[in-house]
């Protein structure tokens, strides 16, 4: 009755400070306020657990930590600090599984890891999940087989993520009910596809900081207008120089009075974007003006530029 656990999505408590300042303030209320200093809440992690409370954090996402060795520093430290009382128990998720490999060697050696590796959902595997929550939202005999199969697979064949087939499968109920129909057919579902993606992508956009929205609008808006080298031979239909992306990030700044960071801070936001499935990047081959990195979108640009655009005033 002592362990005490807080779920986070790094996404939004993307830091150290808001980590910490975020799940303190469900056993300490003073620290929601801000201007709190690191030392400030460090304390009071030490007084938590000195208490005999044993916290088990999840950090959902944890590859969007941008400070990661920080963190893990300060939470190993705490434990050693604080030995046989209470302590702290980090489960980190994270789709992307190199992520590891950007740590610092003792914080690796520090967490005292275990892995555990969960392969995608198969057909079958979301077939049953689908049928679970079907039998629990939906009115009986409303959505065909057919239709539950067709989402599975369609599933399993992209990401495999239950996630989006459920959205999937709610979108395609959603557009039966708006047209009056009173069955959920492989119709609904074939519709549904293209609109839950786009909505799967602005819940992500809504949680970038406003730079990382300004290169990715900056994408979006070259993709429709046609790069600067999309003619040049040897290179393929969609991708663009993240050179030209860069001059377009910084004209878009200029244009709404934001300063522009630099190259290297560019290339961090790419980085961020493409983790998070909403571009492709990859070296250009010899032939093509030299090596730099080409760009593609990986959503259709007129919905990316809406979404961005609702997001930040651009």
């Amino acid at each position: 009755e002592r362990a005490k656990m807080v779920y986070l999505n790094c996404r939004a408590y993307n830091s150290r400070y808001r980590i910490l300042q975020r799940f303190l303030k469900d056993f300490v209320p003073e620290v929601a306020k801000s201007g709190f200093g690191l030392t400030f809440l460090y304390e009071k992690l030490l007084e938590l657990i000195e208490s005999g409370i044993q916290m088990v954090i999840v950090l959902d996402e944890i590859d969007m930590i941008k400070d990661l060795d920080d963190l893990i520093y300060t939470m190993t430290r705490a434990n050693d600090e604080v030995r046989e009382k209470g302590g702290i128990s980090i489960v980190g998720i994270s789709n992307k599984l190199s992520f590891k490999e950007v740590l610092d060697p003792r914080s690796r050696s520090s967490l005292s890891e275990i892995e555990m590796i969960f392969p995608p959902y198969t057909s079958e595997q979301l077939r049953e999940i689908l049928l679970q929550r079907v039998q629990k939202s939906f009115e009986e005999n409303t959505v065909s087989e057919s239709a539950v199969n067709l989402t599975a697979a369609i599933t399993s064949q992209s990401s495999g993520d239950a996630r989006y087939a459920l959205k999937l499968l709610l979108k395609a109920g959603e557009i039966a009910e708006s047209q009056g129909k009173t069955k959920v057919t492989d119709e609904e579902v074939r519709l549904a596809r293209k609109m839950v993606e786009l909505d799967l992508a602005a819940e992500t956009i809504a949680t970038l900081p406003e730079n990382h929205q300004i290169v990715l609008s900056s994408i979006a808006h070259l993709t429709i207008e046609g790069g600067r080298y999309e003619r040049l031979e040897g290179l393929e239909h969609g991708f663009l120089f993240s050179g030209e992306v860069y001059e377009e990030y910084e004209h878009q700044c200029k244009k709404t009075k934001k300063r522009p960071r630099s190259v290297r801070w560019f290339k961090e936001y790419l980085n961020d974007i493409e983790m998070l499935g909403l571009i492709t990047t990859r070296p250009s081959s010899a032939g093509i003006r030299g090596h730099t990195t080409l760009i593609k979108l990986g959503h259709p640009a007129q919905g990316i530029l809406d979404i961005v655009k609702k997001s930040i005033s651009l």
